[in-house]
């Protein structure tokens, strides 16, 4: 019995340092390899088969170049404005937030890209906080190895936009009829406004609220001059 707490603090020493070393495999893994699954997408079609509906998975993954600029620079504006500039944190939005949820029963959240790809990926949902800390980990791992132009390309193939419908080119293929790539401005807008509840909201079917978020995100995309620019800071050095 006196080796019993030798044995778990062993235990728990290798188990830390597999989980660390696997955490850090597969984020290095898929910085170059799609990502075919997410868990997500698994507790959907748990949650479908437990409610005795048909299990619906539309998943068609595409790279960078194949997915609409407009919609890049869409989800960006609704989304995280700051995506380009921080290490996967808004310090001012988290601020922010924090305030504002203080006074208000409707709670506003200050998630990023990094930090939805970070939760979609490697994670499963909720609020807890454990799994907001195994956020806070991924979200650092993938700002480490991944270029921002990684972290937009698996967050708009592994997004959920709809019931059963996850990346870009499925929702642009579902709601549209077209590939994402010839999404317009507009349409790429409406993708975007319903990222924050996209099982209630739908961009094929788009309401009053949608369309004044839709005109508020395309206001948004016009300020930023229409596209996204993944490394300004190299355009000033060069002037």
């Amino acid at each position: 019995m006196r080796r019993l707490p030798g044995k778990i603090w062993r235990f728990a020493w290798k188990t830390a340092v597999g989980f660390f070393a696997l955490s850090i495999l597969s984020v290095i893994l898929f910085r170059w390899v799609p990502v075919p699954l997410t868990p997500l997408m698994l507790i959907r079609c748990i949650e479908q088969k437990q409610e005795g509906k048909q299990i619906r998975l539309e998943h068609n993954w595409v790279s960078l170049d194949q997915i609409s600029p407009h919609l890049q620079l869409a989800v960006v504006c609704a989304e995280d404005q700051n995506f380009i500039l921080h290490f996967g944190f808004d310090r001012v939005a988290i601020e922010k937030a924090i305030k504002h949820n203080k006074t208000h029963k409707k709670k506003r959240g200050a998630s990023t890209i990094s930090q939805q790809t970070a939760k979609n990926v490697f994670l499963w949902p909720g609020r807890g906080w454990i799994r907001k800390g195994f956020e806070v980990y991924f979200t650092f791992l993938i700002e480490v190895f991944w270029s921002k132009e990684r972290i937009m390309e698996v967050y708009l193939n592994s997004i959920e936009f709809g019931n059963g419908i996850y990346g870009a080119e499925a929702a642009a293929g579902i709601f549209f009829k077209k590939s994402n790539l010839a999404l317009s401005r507009e349409q790429a807008a409406l993708l975007a406004v319903v990222l924050p509840n996209p099982r209630r909201y739908n961009a094929g079917k788009p309401g009053g609220y949608l369309r004044t978020r839709q005109a508020w995100c395309l206001n948004q995309m016009r300020l930023w001059g229409g596209q996204l620019d993944y490394h300004p800071d190299e355009k000033e050095e060069k002037k």
